[in-house]
């Protein structure tokens, strides 16, 4: 494996249903629980980072008047259920989880320390992190960026449900062009949408690579995992 310490970064969306990503979706929440498990079993040790907006999205509660602190924190609980909801599905493919929360929730999960993390990992756990940071105004792709760091994972995993970073929304746009590779700074440069700028620059300012790759294709963690050339590559060096 070209990997051995990974940290997955997953959409709220990834976790709901098919047609509108809203909600749990149990069929959606298994495939991914799948992968996982296969990937562990292979050896590798995988940290999860959980989003919320399947369930509730902070900046649009926020345009609706609701204050802005308090629409992040009902966010971080999003991802506190998904995360349980997740873990539930990969003890259910038998390898062993712990979910971890950057908000202090004892009865469904343990605070985040990252001597803690560490250790659940080299004991072949899935650690899956929620609550994002533990603050409001930063994104799960922040958390992820940071937890990334603090686990000293070699890889930041993206996943979506499309294959790679686009010049435009593939979607609306038939000519947008994929990237195989970019550097931090053209993703920022460029304005293309794939994580936010803070979330960028740790990455970048930590030489952190970040892999966008399509989760929904059948194999594909292990495959990006095993170093085929899946996805977009963002790294300093691209």
């Amino acid at each position: 494996m070209s990997y051995q310490r990974v940290l997955l970064k997953l959409s709220g969306e990834a976790l709901g249903g098919p047609d509108d990503g809203h909600g749990i979706d149990p069929g959606q929440v298994e495939i991914i629980a799948k992968q996982i498990a296969r990937v562990v079993g292979l050896g590798v040790e995988v940290a999860v980072v959980c989003g919320g907006g399947n369930i509730l999205r902070g900046a649009e509660f926020t345009r609706k008047g609701a204050a802005r602190s308090t629409a992040d924190y009902m966010g971080m609980l999003g991802t506190v259920i998904n995360g349980m909801a997740l873990s539930d599905a990969v003890e259910r493919e038998g390898v062993e989880t712990r979910v971890m929360s950057a908000l202090e929730i004892r009865q469904v999960a343990e605070p985040f320390l990252h001597r803690r993390a560490k250790a659940h990992l080299a004991s072949g756990r899935v650690v899956i992190l929620t609550a994002g940071t533990g603050n409001p105004f930063f994104t799960t792709d922040t958390a992820a960026a940071l937890r990334a760091t603090e686990l000293d994972c070699e890889v930041l995993l993206k996943a979506t449900k499309v294959d790679g970073v686009y010049s435009a929304d593939p979607m609306a746009d038939p000519s947008a062009e994929r990237f195989a590779s970019l550097s931090p700074m053209d993703v920022l440069s460029k304005g293309l949408k794939v994580m936010d700028g803070t979330a960028i620059t740790l990455c970048m300012e930590n030489s952190l690579p970040v892999i966008v790759f399509n989760l929904f294709e059948a194999g594909n963690l292990e495959r990006v995992i095993r170093g085929e050339s899946l996805g977009t590559l963002i790294r300093s060096d691209s």
